[in-house]
């Protein structure tokens, strides 16, 4: 008998037929899933959190694509071309991108659990207008031969899709080569797929490694959280693997303070580490899920500073083509002189510290 995980796949919700049976679609969402050339679908468990009659449920606008996808003013054409930097610089194999000096991002798959309609990878992996060879073998001799690259992250698609036995060898590959220190996964199937946890997959991710195993997850809303997941993240745990949360800021999703907030405490509730809000990044055809640049830096203010632990404060920041850039004002610094700096808290009170010269 097939795995769960497998079952789940092989029974994608990726037809207009499939989704009748669990959604009432409106005339938007059905001219957009019969008109719009693009690959959409998610896991029979990830379309069974969608609200049957409320279009904007923040997991069916994750699955279900729109006409808003055929608008296109803020977004960049030839996006991914840019972001990874792969009109100018070094050669590389198509499954290497490149921000920093000494990590990369390894593509090793293009297909996913769930096809999010925010996708910045959209070009390769939803509308699949940028076509690129990912191959794992290359990859691996590329890394072995760049010695200043000492952090990997492993991703897609989901990587996690990969069999076991795929995985375990790409491991054992990147850990045997003496300059790797790191190495990361990128991956929704602990949210949207959580059976692919397996005993196997276990027993891969539980053998003592030289080089530790990261997991960083996307959680965009607290309807994701499920019993299911909590279960999914604990066996991670147990095997040795820390995980954290990036989520995306996604306007009428989780731009609001009651949401934000709600989402960054039961992740930890649920042992996931928030880690990053990134800013929706200008991918074409996702305008309508962009929010003005500075509102994370402001639901990170207003939603969770002074209300929850410092565990729940990710760091907001927008990925570019020359790496990851903070995007937090100094919002407490109210100035200073020769005596003091002057400081307010998120209630607006006010104090000063001495100001140390050097």
């Amino acid at each position: 008998m097939a795995e769960e995980w497998k079952e789940q796949l092989k029974n994608s919700v990726n037809t207009v037929e499939d989704l009748e049976k669990i959604v009432n679609l409106t005339d938007d969402e059905r001219k957009a899933l019969t008109s719009l050339k693009t690959r959409w679908g998610a896991t029979p468990y990830y379309a069974s959190l969608m609200d049957k009659d409320d279009p904007n449920c923040p997991v069916r606008r994750q699955i279900i694509p729109s006409m808003e996808e055929t608008k296109n003013v803020y977004g960049m054409d030839e996006y991914l071309v840019w972001k990874e930097n792969r009109a100018v610089g070094e050669k590389r194999p198509d499954s290497i991108a490149r921000q920093y000096k000494d990590r990369v991002a390894f593509t090793v798959i293009e297909v996913c659990g769930i096809y999010c309609r925010h996708c910045f990878r959209k070009e390769v992996v939803v509308s699949q207008n940028l076509k690129l060879r990912f191959d794992v073998d290359e990859g691996i001799e590329w890394i072995r031969q760049h010695e200043e690259v000492r952090d990997i992250l492993i991703t897609g698609g989901d990587p996690f899709l990969l069999s076991d036995e795929k995985l375990d060898y790409i491991i054992k590959s990147l850990q045997d080569i003496e300059h790797v220190e790191m190495i990361r996964f990128g991956t929704r199937l602990p949210v949207v797929l959580p059976h692919r946890i397996t005993e196997g997959l276990k027993k891969v991710l539980s053998r003592y490694h030289r080089v530790p195993i990261w997991i960083n997850t996307q959680v965009n809303h607290p309807k994701e959280l499920t019993e299911e997941v909590r279960k999914a993240v604990f066996k991670l745990l147990k095997c040795g693997v820390n995980v954290g949360n990036q989520a995306v800021l996604l306007k009428g999703i989780n731009d609001d303070v009651e949401t934000f907030r709600e989402l960054h405490q039961k992740l930890l509730r649920w042992r996931i580490r928030p880690y990053y809000v990134f800013y929706c990044e200008p991918a074409p055809g996702i305008d309508h899920f962009r929010t003005p640049v500075l509102k994370g830096a402001e639901l990170i203010r207003d939603a969770i500073r002074g209300h929850t632990t410092g565990l729940a404060q990710p760091m907001y920041v927008i990925a570019t083509n020359i790496g990851k850039i903070p995007l937090m004002p100094d919002y407490y610094i109210q100035g200073s002189d020769e005596e003091y700096f002057y400081l307010r808290n998120y209630k607006g009170e006010e104090t000063k510290i001495p100001n140390m010269p050097e």
